[in-house]
């Protein structure tokens, strides 16, 4: 679809220029892209290769087509599937670390995500597909995990993988990676055997003396990547309602950085990756060019004398430009192991391991210094999603009793007893309240937890066995224990509703430490707990270091019309 803005081959519309030459006696080694297989769209409209006219007629073609794989995709998420826009990266952080996002994860956003990040990528614009590619194969797993009980019915197996990650997950991660890397070889999608996108052929060592360019690539991605992010998060707060998507498409021709910027965060599938390495890699080839033009005319410099003889090739430009994405990269979303990894496998290139580690560490520190959010950080808190950042350390020295609820001056807590209450009391008590759900208790007298219900699950349940059970009124009895107690003969048949119940909510002491209690949140990607003494329920709001009690529902109906 990207060579189609440029032609057509004539032997099958769906092979791209390569692949249409690939089979052709015609094609020369000066012009190995040239076959009468493929013809320009000049060729085929006007009848001519060259000249001013078909050059026109090019350009036109390629703005056409450009254009209609841009506005399908933005058709395509707008109308099917709202959340299949952007990166994915910030809300899957977000989900990993205990909240839901209903349908985030579905088939629809799946089926729309993959094909229109073919339409986004092919159209041209500025962007990546490393991240939306993360949306998918979480689209796939979460999929593939109602097909087994043991991830259907248990949020905390399907969320292994946030910052809790059991030794278990790291073999199964590493046979999935086999099997990819396996499936990979077999297509051979590449054509050159090779299992990595961009691979380096760069033989010549890197010298002691180059660690300063290398450092100052670094520094270089550290101040790209902080004014990336706060470009990028203020055009995204002045986009919405704003600007048209035409408009935004017809800027996007004009400067690579510039489009960069505005592109990520738009309601199509956009990764960051391959635009911030693309930054990076410019920049970077432009210092090694210099670094080599400097040595083959100065060889005699104390710094260039005894490594570089006259008229040899001293220096790698691609070199230069390989450690200048990895730099601006890491300084866009602040990673350093995980990046270097990364960049070992995009390119194979493991011998380049030191100044790859040194213009990482230093990209962060410089963007570090002048901003501590990652750029899909700072998505999630301009997107108002309640997340605890991992490596943000908690300084105050307050208990989980100062920002329990109730507090004083608070109305009671709402809380279910279990086998006290009416149907009309429990619909009572769910319709005069916003929580997302209610705790368990033996009585009002003593509550003394017993389990967690929620508050989809207590409606549903009452509304089917209403329709399906015989005798089921306002006045039976609603009972979560394993026995129902004794009734009266007269009484209504009593509604059973232990099996909708989480028998084994977390709990802590109202006297536990606020630094431990987020650090239990981190880990465990919890949405809420318990005090065994006050039964408090306590979510988390998305701001660092407050805390309240918040109806998840209502928000991410409020998320999901922010993104429509």
């Amino acid at each position: 679809m990207t060579d189609l803005k440029e032609g057509v081959c004539l032997i099958g519309f769906w092979f791209n220029h390569e692949h249409c030459c690939w089979t052709s006696n015609e094609t020369t080694f000066q012009e190995r892209d040239r076959c009468p297989q493929w013809k320009s769209w000049a060729e085929l409209i006007a009848g001519a290769s060259e000249g001013p006219f078909a050059y026109v007629v090019n350009y036109l073609m390629y703005l056409f087509w450009a254009l209609l794989f841009s506005f399908l995709a933005v058709t395509l998420v707008r109308a099917f599937a709202p959340y299949a826009c952007g990166s994915g990266i910030p809300e899957i952080k977000t989900i990993l670390s205990g909240f839901i996002i209903r349908g985030y994860l579905g088939k629809w956003t799946l089926i729309i995500k993959t094909i229109t990040l073919v339409l986004a990528v092919s159209s041209g614009l500025s962007l990546g597909k490393e991240g939306p590619l993360v949306h998918v194969a979480c689209c796939c797993a979460n999929i593939l995990c109602h097909l087994f009980t043991k991830y259907r019915k248990n949020e905390a197996k399907r969320r292994e993988v946030s910052y809790y990650f059991p030794l278990k997950t790291l073999w199964r991660s590493f046979f999935a990676a086999l099997v990819a890397a396996f499936t990979l070889r077999s297509i051979n999608p590449f054509g050159n055997s090779r299992l990595v996108l961009f691979y380096v052929e760069f033989h010549a060592p890197w010298h002691l003396v180059e660690l300063a360019p290398f450092i100052l690539l670094g520094i270089f991605g550290g101040l790209w990547g902080a004014l990336f992010i706060k470009a990028n998060i203020a055009w995204c707060r002045t986009r919405e309602g704003l600007y048209t998507a035409l408009w935004q498409l017809a800027l996007a021709l004009i400067f690579k950085m510039l489009i960069t910027v505005i592109t990520f965060g738009m309601k199509v599938p956009s990764g960051l990756f391959i635009p911030s390495m693309a930054v990076g890699a410019i920049a970077g080839r432009l210092l090694g060019v210099g670094m080599e033009q400097l040595a083959y005319y100065n060889h005699d410099w104390l710094i260039f004398r005894g490594w570089c003889s006259p008229g040899a090739d001293c220096i790698t430009p691609g070199l230069y430009a390989m450690v200048g994405a990895a730099a601006c990269l890491g300084g866009v979303t602040r990673m350093t192991v995980s990046l270097v990894v990364i960049m070992f496998e995009l390119t194979g290139g493991l011998e380049y391991i030191v100044p790859l580690m040194a213009a990482t560490m230093t990209s962060k520190w410089v963007a570090d210094a002048l901003g501590r959010e990652g750029i899909y950080e700072a998505h999630i808190r301009l997107n108002g999603y309640p997340f605890l950042e991992p490596k943000e350390e908690f300084e105050h020295s307050s208990l989980a009793v100062d920002v329990m609820r109730p507090r004083r001056g608070d109305p009671a807590l709402a809380v279910l007893t279990q086998d006290g209450m009416t149907v009309e009391e429990v619909e009572t008590i769910v319709e005069s309240t916003h929580y997302s759900g209610f705790p368990v208790v033996v009585s009002q007298e003593s509550q003394r937890l017993v389990g967690f219900v929620l508050r989809r699950d207590l409606l549903i349940s009452i509304d089917n066995a209403r329709k399906r059970q015989d005798g089921i009124v306002s006045a039976s009895k609603v009972v979560f224990t394993e026995h129902t107690p004794a009734q009266p003969p007269e009484a209504p048949p009593p509604l059973r509703l232990r099996g909708i119940m989480d028998l084994s909510p977390f709990t802590v002491t109202d006297h536990t430490a606020m630094d431990i209690t987020v650090d239990i949140f981190r880990k465990l990607g919890l949405r809420q707990w318990f005090s065994q003494w006050l039964n408090a329920l306590v979510l988390p709001d998305g701001t660092r270091g407050r805390w309240q009690a918040i109806d998840r529902h209502k928000k991410t109906r409020r998320i999901r019309k922010r993104l429509l």
